[in-house]
């Protein structure tokens, strides 16, 4: 039996007994390898890098998806930039609002190998009618678009590689100016302890292109170091402030049946730990 060990940290790592191995290759954009492990079940790595794995990938695609569906309450246009293994896709689709759905990626090779090799992250969600997939570069295509959404999620990999231009002012400049009204930016932000200049660098571009933002956090197992944070962003302040029964209600009326995602979940997940909080003043002064 071999090990799969990552390489995302210097000076600390996770390893992964590789208990069958499944799939390894390469793209021509990144280095692919999915394996089964007897605790997480089939793992998606890239890069060297774990994205995704059976056992806890609801953590992730529940907290990316609904928090800001239902903080929003009418979403009905959404734009997913980052498509990878389809669990967003599947999380989105539960939603009967939504009418249309454009997502991007840039790696159509990623998408097949997931859609055959991990089924069950998407579970059908690439073959909604309401989908219209796209394979080109996110940042290129917001730079293109004229078209205006209710929500536009950034499913990205970590910065470095294909995701990089992800991360930039031109980046959250185009979701801005894309977004309507009350339109939402969510986006993955990595695990604060161990990438603080992600959560201080994305903390000073929110702040200079948004009217508010902030950040809410998941324990997801398979990425080490603690909580993993998501970007939030709106041209709107108030849908962040959704009340409690309202998201209950919006809840119920949704159908959802869910592993993770409640709304007591929801609302606790913007409280912050001090250390965060230390992290995001810190990136804010340290760009200004």
């Amino acid at each position: 039996m071999s090990e799969f060990r990552e390489t995302l940290y210097e000076g600390y790592a996770q390893a992964l007994s590789v208990d069958e191995p499944i799939y390894q290759g390469n793209t021509g954009q990144q280095a692919v390898q999915v394996f089964r492990n007897r605790l997480f079940g089939r793992v998606l790595t890239l890069d060297g890098v774990v994205q995704t794995t059976e056992a806890d990938e609801f953590v992730y695609h529940e907290m990316l998806a609904h928090v800001p569906i239902l903080a929003h309450g009418a979403v009905r246009r959404v734009l997913v930039i980052g498509v990878g293994d389809g669990g967003i896709l599947r999380e989105i689709v539960r939603h009967a609002g939504i009418e249309e759905i454009v997502a991007v990626e840039i790696d159509p090779q990623v998408v097949e190998l997931c859609r055959e090799l991990l089924p069950n992250h998407s579970a059908g969600a690439l073959d909604d009618p309401r989908l219209r997939l796209i394979y080109a570069d996110g940042l290129e295509y917001l730079a293109q678009s004229r078209e205006s959404f209710d929500l536009i999620l950034c499913d990205s990999t970590d910065p470095g590689g294909p995701a990089a231009s992800l991360f930039t002012d031109a980046f959250y400049r185009n979701c801005q100016q894309r977004l309507g009204a009350s339109g939402i930016l969510a986006t993955q932000n990595g695990v604060p302890f161990l990438q603080p200049e992600e959560l201080g660098g994305t903390a000073r571009r929110l702040a200079d292109n948004f009217a508010d933002w902030g950040f809410f956090h998941a324990a997801v197992p398979t990425y080490i170091g603690g909580s993993m944070a998501f970007g939030w962003a709106s041209n709107s302040e108030k849908v962040r402030r959704t009340d409690l029964e309202t998201l209950r209600q919006r809840f119920a009326k949704s159908g959802l049946v869910t592993r993770y995602y409640t709304p007591e979940v929801h609302q606790a997940a913007f409280a912050l730990p001090r250390y965060m909080l230390d992290l995001i003043e810190a990136g804010l002064q340290r760009d200004s």
